[in-house]
């Protein structure tokens, strides 16, 4: 059974399937065949590189004691994102898949610490929280995330491009895998407190491109509460990163590239989402290569 419901914003399509409600613009045929094209491409190139650079490592001799140490800690890493439910199954795997392609920049002679890996424990840590903030609440909205944990497509929408940025020797894509990060984090984080404080006078939802007050979980709104969360969980993940004691310049150019793609974020939401052009994993996709390819230009200009 499928209706066209409007209520506070752009129209969505409501559809009823295995008791669940359909409420995004985008019909759900169309959606669910952008993220597996997204699961497959990007799920593939992440497996691909890993694959290479560890035949790579082969080829030089024996792989190194901390190769075997990242291969645990990634497969374990796995397991305790779908243990407390905040994945499943295969996107967790997906998960580690992304965690190993970040731990193997050890092959260039530094410590997991000057990897992405702190920010990738702080976006975990950062999302886990917020989508258990005020759960009740988002529930009764119809907005908070399925019990079971996210899907393989949403978390390689969020991880993906940084997973494939990890593992190079350029400060560059260093750089955009952190951006990428920085912005999967806010963007998760910012959309989840807002949600959660809808109502609130700081939680007042707005539409980014008219500023007019929308329903709460509206694709392009946006808060005071959520954003200043997003920023903050922004910072967070930055100053985890290589970067946290880098000059200023760099350091800006990573965080301001990040909090750009929130916004990019947002007038995607507001503009293609909302018309039914690309779904949500799509979406936010695009505005972590946003936040990557920002952070990237910026450094290379620096």
């Amino acid at each position: 059974m499928r209706k066209e419901l409007q209520k506070g914003g752009p129209k969505k399509l409501q559809a009823t399937l295995g008791g669940q409600v359909w409420r995004k613009a985008i019909p759900q045929p169309r959606d669910r065949i952008q993220s597996e094209l997204l699961t497959g491409s990007v799920g593939m190139l992440l497996v691909a590189k890993a694959a290479i650079e560890i035949w790579q490592m082969h080829g030089t001799g024996k792989l190194p004691p901390w190769f075997w140490i990242a291969c645990a800690v990634s497969a374990g890493f796995a397991l305790l994102v779908w243990r407390l439910r905040s994945a499943t199954g295969p996107a967790a795997s997906l998960g580690g898949v992304i965690c190993l392609n970040i731990l193997l920049r050890q092959g260039l002679g530094v410590g997991w610490q000057q990897t992405a890996m702190p920010a990738l424990l702080a976006l975990f840590l950062l999302t886990f929280a917020a989508t258990r903030f005020g759960r009740s609440r988002k529930e009764a909205q119809g907005t908070a995330e399925p019990r079971r944990g996210r899907r393989a497509s949403q978390v390689l929408a969020n991880l993906g491009v940084a997973g494939l940025c990890s593992a190079a020797g350029s400060t560059a894509l260093l750089a955009a895998c952190i951006a990428a990060l920085a912005e999967a984090a806010a963007d998760t984080v910012s959309s989840e407190m807002g949600q959660a404080l809808g109502g609130t006078r700081l939680g007042t939802a707005l539409l980014i491109t008219t500023g007019r007050p929308v329903e709460t979980g509206t694709d392009g709104a946006v808060s005071v509460a959520g954003t200043a969360f997003g920023v903050i969980a922004t910072v967070i993940v930055v100053l985890l990163s290589p970067f946290a004691h880098a000059p200023a310049p760099l350091i800006a150019a990573v965080f301001g590239a990040a909090c750009a793609g929130l916004v990019f974020d947002s007038l995607l939401g507001a503009t293609v989402e909302t018309r039914g052009w690309l779904g949500n994993d799509l979406v936010n996709f695009a505005s972590t290569v946003f936040a990557a390819a920002t952070a990237y230009a910026a450094v290379c200009l620096l």
